[in-house]
C-alpha cells in the first residue's frame, strides 16, 4: 500500500502516471504533426478524381506522382476507355479531370456539361503494332486482312483508338472487311494497352495502336500506313463541372501542360507534346482593355481569377494610348507587353496586327450624339453640332478609338474640320470623359459609345446617328509573344461565355462561333 503523501508532495505512482499520459499525449501530437512516423497524406490533402485514359497511364502517374511529391493535394487516378470513362463521368456526376485520348470525347463532355474549361496535352497518331521481326510481314492494311491474320483493334463504343481507327478506315474503304476479321480471327478490347499487351504475348499478330503506346514497347515494330497517317488525335484534360475543386483541378491541369513539367514529361514518354505555358504556382498575365469594354469585361475578370487561381494586371485606357505604349515597348524590349488585348474597335488592333494573333470580334456598340436630358438645344443630327454656340466633345484621334471613328464619321459627312474649328471644345484622351463632360454642363454634346451613356441615363439623352460607320466593333486578341497563350485562350473563353455581361452593360452581341481554349 503506497504510503500517503503530505501537503505539498506528490504521491510518486500518480507522478508516473501522469508522466505516462503526458509522454503519450506529446507522442500522439508530433504524429499529427508528421513527426516521429508516417501520417497518412489522404487525411488533410485535397483529392483529385482524374478520370483518365487507359493509354496515357505511363505519363500521367508519373506527372501526378511528381506533383503529389510538391503540393497539398492526392491524385486519385482512374483509368478505361475514353468513351467508357464520359459515361462513368455521365453516371457518376462526379470527379475534378476528364482526360481523354481524343479531342472529340472532351468536345462531347463540354456539350454535355460535363466539363468546362479543356486544355489541349499532346498530339498522337494511330500505326500497327506486329512482332519483332514482322514475321506476318505486315505492311499496310490490306495486310491485315490476309486469310488467318489475327487482329486487335480497340472497341469504337469504349475506346477512342476504335473510334479513330473506324473513322479513318470507313474513309478509305477498309473498316467493313477489317471488322469481319477481327470478327472471325481477332478480339475487339476496351483499351489500347490490352491490344498492344495481345501482340507482346502472342495472342494476335497485330493490333492498331497510338505511336506512343507503341514506343513503349521496344521488342516489337510499329508501321505506319497513309491511310492511319490521315488522322491525329489530340490529347485534352476538361475541368468536370462538377467538381468540389475547380481551382486546385485546374492547377493540376496547368501543370500537365506546363511546357517545362507535364508537357516534358510526355515528350519523354513518347508522345508529340504540345508546348504549353510555362509552370507557375499562381501565373501573372497582363492585359490591354480599351476603356469602352470595362463595365462588361470587370465581373468576367474578377470570376475568371478566382477560378483560375491567377492574378491578371488588366490596363484600361484609351486604345491610341495602349497601342503606342505596345510600339514603344517592343521599340525598347522593356517589359510588360499584353498577353492579351481587347480594342474598343478592330481599327486599333489592326494597327497592331503583326503583334497579335487574329482577333475574335466579341461585341458592338452604336456612336450616338449625347446630349443633356431633355435635348434643350435640339440636336438631331450631326450637321446640328455646326449650329453656332453648340459646345461639342470629342475623342481625341490619336489617343482612343471612340477619337479615330468620330473623325471618320464627321469627314464622311464633310463637316469634320469645320466643327473642329468652331464648336469643340474639348478632345478627350479617352471614351470614358466624354458623357461626364455634357451630364456636367462642360458640353453640350459629345459622341460617345451608347454604352457610356447608361451610368449616367437620369442626366442625359442619347440622339441615334444614320450611318454605317456609327459603330464600334470590340476584338479579342492573343499576343504572338505571350508566354500564357493557354490562359489567354481560357480568357478568351471566359469572355466568349459572358454574353449575359456584355448586353447588361449595353453591347450588342456579335460572336457567334464557339469559344475555344487553345
Amino acid at each position: 500500500m503506497p504510503r500517503p503523501c503530505r501537503t505539498g508532495q506528490i504521491n510518486p505512482l500518480y507522478a508516473a502516471a501522469f508522466g505516462s499520459l503526458a509522454l503519450l499525449g506529446v507522442i500522439a501530437l508530433l504524429m499529427l504533426n508528421g513527426v516521429g512516423g508516417p501520417v497518412s497524406r489522404t487525411s488533410r490533402a485535397k483529392r483529385l478524381t482524374v478520370y483518365c485514359a487507359a493509354g496515357l497511364r505511363p505519363a500521367v502517374e508519373a506527372i501526378a506522382k511528381e506533383y503529389e511529391a510538391h503540393h497539398d493535394v492526392n491524385i486519385q487516378l482512374e483509368y478505361g476507355g475514353s468513351n467508357t470513362l464520359l459515361s462513368r463521368l455521365e453516371v457518376a456526376g462526379m470527379g475534378d479531370l476528364y482526360l481523354a485520348a481524343d479531342q472529340s470525347y472532351t468536345d462531347l463532355a463540354r456539350k454535355k456539361g460535363l466539363v468546362r474549361e479543356t486544355i489541349s496535352l499532346a498530339v498522337m497518331r494511330p500505326v500497327i503494332l506486329v512482332g519483332k521481326g514482322n514475321p506476318k510481314n505486315i505492311h499496310s492494311i490490306d495486310d491485315l486482312l490476309r486469310p488467318g491474320v489475327r487482329v486487335a483493334l480497340g472497341n469504337p463504343q469504349q475506346a477512342a483508338i476504335g473510334k479513330k481507327t473506324k473513322r479513318l478506315l470507313e474513309q478509305s474503304g477498309h473498316w467493313k472487311r477489317l471488322e469481319k476479321q477481327v470478327e472471325d480471327h481477332g478480339v475487339f478490347k476496351p483499351t489500347v494497352p490490352e491490344i498492344a499487351n495481345d501482340v507482346k504475348l502472342g495472342s494476335v499478330d497485330a493490333s492498331i495502336v497510338w505511336d506512343a503506346v507503341a514506343a513503349r514497347y521496344t521488342d516489337l515494330q510499329a508501321i505506319r500506313t497513309p491511310e492511319l497517317d490521315a488522322g491525329q488525335s489530340r490529347i485534352t484534360v476538361g475541368v468536370v463541372t462538377a467538381s468540389k475543386h475547380p481551382t486546385a483541378a485546374l492547377k493540376f491541369a496547368r501543370y500537365l501542360a506546363a511546357r517545362d513539367k507535364g508537357s516534358k514529361i510526355f515528350a519523354e514518354k513518347g508522345y508529340d507534346a504540345i508546348k504549353g505555358d510555362p509552370w507557375a504556382e499562381r501565373p501573372k498575365m497582363t492585359f490591354f482593355v480599351g476603356s469602352v469594354n470595362r463595365r462588361a469585361l470587370e465581373p468576367i475578370l474578377k470570376a475568371f481569377t478566382e477560378r483560375e487561381g491567377i492574378e491578371i494586371n488588366t490596363v484600361y485606357n484609351g486604345c491610341g494610348i495602349l497601342t503606342a505604349q505596345m510600339r514603344a515597348m517592343k521599340a525598347d524590349q522593356a517589359s510588360g507587353f499584353p498577353d492579351a488585348y481587347m480594342a474598343c474597335d478592330v481599327y486599333y488592333l489592326n494597327t497592331v496586327s503583326d503583334l497579335f494573333q487574329r482577333g475574335v470580334n466579341i461585341s458592338h456598340t452604336d456612336i450616338v450624339i449625347v446630349v443633356q436630358k431633355g435635348n434643350p438645344k435640339h440636336l438631331e443630327s450631326l450637321a446640328d453640332l455646326t449650329k453656332p454656340g453648340v459646345r461639342v466633345a470629342l475623342g481625341q484621334p490619336d489617343q482612343c478609338t471612340i477619337g479615330v471613328l468620330s473623325r471618320h464619321l464627321l469627314e464622311s459627312e464633310g463637316i469634320y474640320q469645320k466643327l473642329l474649328d468652331q464648336n469643340v471644345v474639348t478632345q478627350t484622351a479617352t471614351s470614358a470623359l466624354l458623357v461626364p463632360s455634357v451630364a456636367t454642363g462642360s458640353a453640350d454634346a459629345a459622341l460617345a459609345y451608347r454604352t457610356d451613356t447608361l451610368a449616367e441615363h437620369e442626366k442625359v439623352d442619347a440622339v441615334a446617328i444614320q450611318s454605317p460607320l456609327a459603330k464600334a466593333v470590340q476584338p479579342y486578341s492573343i499576343s504572338l509573344s505571350s508566354p500564357y497563350k493557354q490562359l489567354a485562350g481560357r480568357l478568351y473563353a471566359a469572355i466568349a461565355a459572358g454574353r449575359e455581361s456584355f448586353e447588361s452593360a449595353g453591347f450588342t452581341w456579335q460572336l457567334d462561333s464557339p469559344a475555344k481554349t487553345d
